[in-house]
Formats: structure tokens, C-alpha cells, sequence
């Protein structure tokens, strides 16, 4: 196989948000060797030898709504701190090729294109990013802003199941970083079916729920009754402007509460909040508040706060994800992969504890190591 034909498409949804930005900018720093592969969990020795795409391989594009050029994003994300400064400028050609192969997304305001004009336009585009490069596979991620849960009445798909129903047609892997609906979509269960194409979970376990999923089975698993568990999230940027609206809130929060549910069997008292500060930018402060009782009834708390990047914490877990599902493709697998739920706070099935999941990854990735 040629070295050209044996590069792998990772197509954005969301292309010149924060997460996309900074995960196109990082996947060029680590490749050039210019910083280490932190958070990169297929970097990892267990992942040595299961045939993923090296990270040098791999071409970006993907889909926008937005104008701005990603070599600018990145320099507003460097003075935020999110990027290391000079590290645009290290990476310039990389960001400048990638954001060269972004096209506008939709539907936009006042947009008169159908569903099936939108995706038709959105797999076109998909199509032609492959050929173009002569890639071997694409695999199309959503790492879009958090969209409101559909109106079950609504004669129209949301943004984000026309995406993954473009991905669908252009025969594209597919993984949903997002809360947004994305696969899920009734109106799509017959297509995912015919596809027959790998994809993966829903919601991104990146922060706080990451905390919580590793909290809440020590609880279970000490015989600690949980009586109340709230959180707060502090946070501004996209994410804080998109999730002020209250029912984007709601479909985010949804993914922190599954968690619980599924680690403890049951869902305590107490509610998540979410406030966007817009001076905290790409920051957030994330603090969860546990009443718990002990033995002979004593009442305890415990108290977490976490603080850190969304971008930073997600993009390492984006690019796995796109090796991954890549690595599944070629090796033929298809359908939902519940042995990546170690990412997500909405899996597709597996087990719920972190600890599991990670192990069932590592199966997953012993397994791709026998096929390669």
C-alpha cells in the first residue's frame, strides 16, 4: 500500500471550535516530536502493534459554521493559555492545510436547503475530502457545540443528526463527542443498521463526569449510601455561551447524571448547575458536593473541585477515538463499539466503571493486535 493511500481523513464537525483546533494543532506538535503524547491513550504501550494510523498520517477537515480561520483560532487559544505560545507558529502550515479543507456546515438562519439537500451537500463534501487526498478511510467526528435535545414531534432532524447521516452515506466511521442527538435519531435507526459502518458512543467523558465515574463505584463498592451528590460547572467560550441556554444545559447535564445512575444503581438528590463566566474563555472550575453516610449512620461529605481546559482534556480523547474507529473499519468490525466506552458518558452498552471500561478497551486493543 502506498504511503498515501494508507492516510486516514479526521473530519470535524465543529472544525474551528476549540476542541478541533486544539486537537489538529497538538496532533502536529506530538507528530513533529515537539511535545509528548500527554493524555494520547493510544500512545500508550498496551496500543503498540494494534495497526492504528500513526498520528503523521492523518489529514483534517471538516464542517463550520463559523469563518474564522483555524492559524487565528489557535493564536486566540494560545493567549488563553490553552496552546503553549510560539506553538501556532510551530504548526502553522498544518493548521492553514487542515483549515483549507473546511467547508460551511448548516443549516444557517433563514437556510431554505431540505434534510435530504443538506445531506446530500454535507456527504458530497465528505466524498470528495477522501478522494482528494487519496485517503485509505475518513472518520467524521462531533465535537460541534451542544445543541438542545429535539422536539419528538419535530419534522425536521437536528444539526447533528444530518452530520452523522452524511457521514452514514459517505460510508464514514463515526464517533459523537457531543450530547446532541447525532445517531441517535430515530429517523436514522434503518440507515445506521444498512451501513454497517463502526461508530461510537455519545458525550465525551472529559472533567467532571470523569471524576464522578471513578467516585461513584467506590461508594457503591464500600457500602457507602449516597444521600445527595450537586455539582457546579464555572466555565466560559463557546461551551459557556452555548450551554447558557437552558436547554442546551439540560441536555448536557443529562450525560453527568447517567453516570451516576449507572455506577450507583440510582440517581441521589441534588442537580448539576452549569454559569457561564465568558472571562474564564476556554477554562473551567468544576466543584461536586457528596453527602454520603458511614458507619452507625454518621453523616459524611466529600468535596472535589476540578479545574482545566475542556479543549486540552477532549482532543487527546477525539484522536484516539478517530484511530480507533479506523482501525475498527479496516479490521471489518461494525455497529456500535461498547468497547470504547471508557470515553463517553453515554456509551453504546459495555460496562459503566471507568476501571472496567478501561479494561475492556485494552481487550479491544489486544484484539485489534491479533488481526493486525
Amino acid at each position: 500500500m502506498s504511503a498515501q493511500a494508507s492516510r486516514t481523513g479526521v473530519w470535524f464537525i465543529g472544525a474551528r471550535g476549540s476542541v478541533a483546533t486544539t486537537a489538529t494543532a497538538g496532533c502536529a506538535a506530538v507528530a513533529a516530536g515537539l511535545h509528548p503524547a500527554t493524555g494520547l491513550v493510544t500512545e500508550t504501550p498496551p496500543f503498540a502493534g494494534a495497526g492504528l494510523p500513526p498520528l503523521a498520517s492523518l489529514v483534517f477537515g471538516g464542517h463550520d459554521v463559523t469563518d474564522c480561520p483555524l492559524p487565528k483560532q489557535a493564536e486566540a487559544l494560545a493567549a488563553g493559555n490553552v496552546l503553549p505560545h510560539g506553538l501556532p507558529s510551530a504548526v502553522h502550515a498544518e493548521l492553514a492545510a487542515a483549515d483549507a479543507e473546511i467547508r460551511p456546515g448548516g443549516p444557517f438562519p433563514g437556510d431554505t436547503r431540505t434534510d435530504e439537500e443538506l445531506i446530500t451537500g454535507f456527504a458530497a463534501d465528505l466524498t470528495a475530502f477522501t478522494a482528494r487526498h487519496g485517503l485509505a478511510r475518513t472518520v467524521v467526528v462531533n465535537v460541534a457545540s451542544t445543541e438542545p435535545a429535539p422536539d419528538p414531534d419535530a419534522d425536521r432532524l437536528p444539526a447533528s443528526s444530518l452530520y452523522a447521516a452524511a457521514a452514514l452515506r459517505a460510508g464514514c466511521p463515526y464517533a459523537n463527542f457531543t450530547p446532541s442527538t447525532g445517531l441517535r435519531a430515530p429517523a436514522l435507526r434503518d440507515a445506521v443498521a444498512e451501513a454497517a459502518l463502526p461508530h461510537a458512543g455519545r458525550d465525551g467523558k472529559t472533567g467532571q463526569t470523569l471524576l464522578r465515574s471513578v467516585l461513584a463505584p467506590m461508594f457503591l463498592q464500600r457500602a457507602l449510601p449516597v444521600r445527595a451528590w450537586s455539582g457546579t460547572n464555572l466555565l466560559g467560550g463557546g461551551d459557556g455561551a452555548a450551554l447558557a441556554d437552558p436547554a442546551a444545559a439540560a441536555a448536557k447535564n443529562a450525560g453527568k447524571e447517567r453516570v451516576l445512575a449507572d455506577s450507583l444503581g440510582m440517581v441521589p438528590e441534588g442537580q448539576v448547575h452549569i454559569d457561564d463566566v465568558p472571562a474564564m474563555g476556554d477554562w473551567k472550575t468544576a466543584w461536586d458536593h457528596i453527602a454520603f453516610d458511614g458507619f452507625l449512620g454518621s453523616r459524611m461529605v466529600l468535596q472535589t473541585i476540578w479545574q482545566g481546559c475542556d479543549s486540552a482534556l477532549a482532543a487527546p480523547l477525539v484522536l484516539d477515538l478517530a484511530r480507533l474507529l479506523a482501525r475498527a473499519d479496516a479490521a471489518g468490525l461494525t455497529g456500535p463499539r461498547p468497547e470504547l466506552g471508557f470515553y463517553f458518558k453515554d456509551p453504546d452498552g459495555g460496562p459503566a466503571g471507568l476501571a472496567e471500561q478501561f479494561g475492556a478497551l485494552l481487550d479491544f486493543a489486544e484484539r485489534l493486535r491479533e488481526q493486525a
